[in-house]
């Protein structure tokens, strides 16, 4: 493997790493923010609402970017304003100014979520080998770091700026100078791929929706129950489990921890039985762990539950990202930059959804729908079969004489 491709897989994982810390001290600082801005609770749901929708029209701008210039461009440009962004969260006092601080974080991100996952797909193509779940598994350590900065800064109740401006002193020029290293191992030509995709990957315009849309399904479906975890966790252990507070608070941590867990064994799990498996299993297991969530009589079986939960939902994404790559190999930053579009859909679904059928029938009943949804996985398994000649189903291959040039002109 060349210095090239290592240099550009540590540089990528680092911005993985610094976008999961970004997020998770936004999203775990929302009740700071809504103190600091007078937000009422009427309309705290529109601002937060706000930051998907424009996280959804930033990807599909990148779509049309990347014909223009590579995505590591993409990249080492938006990190920046998602990290600015973050920070003028923190600095301001109007409410036009958190508003367009929000506006600027959710474009920004959709973009950089885009991008890096191109790059992800694109080195793994180079490498091999599955390699798309360890980059989201240092996500899921930067999402950790991140919410625990939050609760120190919440527990030393500091003030929102103090908080985030160390943070973005030392990620802001660590990621800038890291960009340098980024590789853009570009796009297979539909002819060079055997059993390819035909004229469904041979040109952005030649992608067939038809074809992609299992995994925009599956997208949707393993985001909605990633949102019923992050929304609903804590208040479901409380009030529908009995648990304290301090307890309550306790399986959104579980849950991110066990997907880290997840995602850095996952690639192993991909190389050795096949995404389609992989995915499989994830599926049964976050099934499994609504089912224990439903059904449990007290706050410890409802932990267990989230652990499955975690467990399971972690592989499913990468591995959606990566079958976009398999799937449309002549036109993979197209394809990655449309389904990126999908988890922005589950996310803005799950927590309303949830909420509804808890307030009109049960929240135990309500934990049932996305378990049905996750299962739906199991009817479109098939889209992740790499095929018999591509990496992740035990055939895996080097590819690296197709890496194309880093982004500092290697």
């Amino acid at each position: 493997m060349t210095d090239v491709l290592r240099r550009g897989r540590a540089s990528l994982a680092f911005s993985f790493f610094a976008q999961g810390v970004a997020f998770a001290l936004l999203v775990t600082r929302i009740p700071a923010i809504q103190d600091r801005y007078g937000i009422s609770d009427a309309l705290l749901p529109a601002f937060l609402a706000a930051v998907p929708v424009l996280a959804g029209v930033g990807s599909v701008c990148t779509e049309q970017l990347v014909k223009r210039v590579p995505p590591s461009v993409v990249l080492r440009w938006s990190q920046p304003v998602v990290l600015l962004a973050l920070l003028g969260v923190g600095a301001g006092d109007q409410l036009v100014e958190v508003a367009v601080s929000l506006g600027a974080f959710g474009l920004a991100v959709g973009a950089l979520d885009a991008s890096m996952n191109m790059l992800g797909v694109s080195l793994q193509r180079a490498y091999g080998r599955s390699i798309m779940l360890g980059f989201h598994a240092v996500y899921s350590l930067g999402g950790i770091l991140g919410a625990s900065l939050a609760w120190a800064g919440a527990h030393w109740h500091l003030d929102l700026f103090v908080s985030y401006l160390p943070v973005v002193v030392v990620l802001l020029p660590a990621a800038f100078v890291g960009s340098r290293w980024y590789v853009d191992a570009g796009e297979e030509k539909e002819d060079s791929v055997p059993g390819g995709a035909g004229d469904a990957g041979g040109a952005s315009g030649g992608i067939v929706f038809k074809m992609l849309l299992p995994l925009c399904l599956v997208m949707t479906f393993a985001y909605i129950g990633d949102s019923t975890v992050s929304n609903w966790s804590a208040k479901y252990l409380q009030d529908v489990l009995g648990s304290s507070e301090q307890l309550a608070t306790v399986p959104y941590n579980v849950y991110m921890v066990t997907t880290l867990v997840g995602r850095a064994i996952g690639d192993l799990g991909v190389r050795r039985f096949g995404a389609v498996a992989v995915v499989r299993a994830g599926a049964l297991v976050a099934a499994l762990g609504f089912a224990v969530v439903a059904v449990a009589p007290g706050a410890w079986v409802g932990m267990l539950g989230f652990t499955l939960l975690g467990l399971g939902l972690c592989v499913i994404v990468p591995q959606t990202f990566a079958a976009a790559g398999r799937l449309f190999p002549g036109a993979s930053d197209a394809a990655v930059a449309r389904l990126n579009i999908f988890n922005y859909v589950g996310f803005l679904v799950g927590s309303p959804l949830v909420g509804a059928l808890g307030d009109l029938w049960s929240y135990r009943g309500a934990m049932l729908v996305p378990m049905v949804l996750v299962l739906v996985t199991l009817r479109y398994a098939g889209s992740f079969d790499p095929g018999p000649a591509r990496y992740g189903d035990g055939h895996e291959r080097a590819r690296t004489a197709d890496v194309g040039r880093g982004s500092n002109g290697v």
